[in-house]
């Protein structure tokens, strides 16, 4: 995916965080959120305006689950691999929503439309097993509803 970006876009969030102290963290999620990642030539420029080296960019970006370095598709699909989603039949769910899309854990569907990550606990274990889509949740699945929930987006 070789596609040219336009920095311009970065100005606003630079001028906003100018001579701000700890700045990094509040301009790469400003960043992802226009770009929807982190491009290499976004961190450069990044790393070029806040005079941090490359380096501590990465350790950061790589630390936080939150940034990602890939592009991400439109709506991300959150499978609970907590204890109560586990115990109560959450891998078949991963497993049923791997097979829908055809992806595994932390790819994207080649038309960009879906991103596929596993997360720890979703906070709503009364709904076990539980899955997300962008920021809606379905709760008490079976793998056989996988396909119409993900079929609405």
């Amino acid at each position: 995916m070789s596609q040219e970006v336009n920095l311009s876009r970065l100005d606003s969030v630079f001028d906003r965080h100018q001579d701000e102290e700890g700045a990094l963290i509040p301009v790469l999620q400003e960043a992802q959120e226009i770009y929807g990642y982190l491009p290499e030539e976004v961190l450069a420029a990044i790393g070029k305006r806040l005079h941090i080296p490359m380096s501590r960019i990465y350790g950061v970006i790589t630390f936080y689950a939150q940034f990602y370095l890939t592009p991400r598709g439109r709506h991300t699909v959150r499978v609970c691999r907590g204890t109560a989603c586990y115990v109560r039949g959450g891998r078949s769910i991963l497993n049923a929503t791997k097979e829908v899309l055809g992806i595994e854990e932390g790819e994207t569907t080649s038309d960009f439309n879906f991103s596929l990550e596993t997360v720890a606990c979703l906070g709503t274990c009364f709904l076990a097993p539980v899955m997300m889509v962008g920021r809606n949740y379905y709760g008490k699945l079976i793998p056989q509803r996988v396909g119409s929930i993900i079929r609405q987006f």
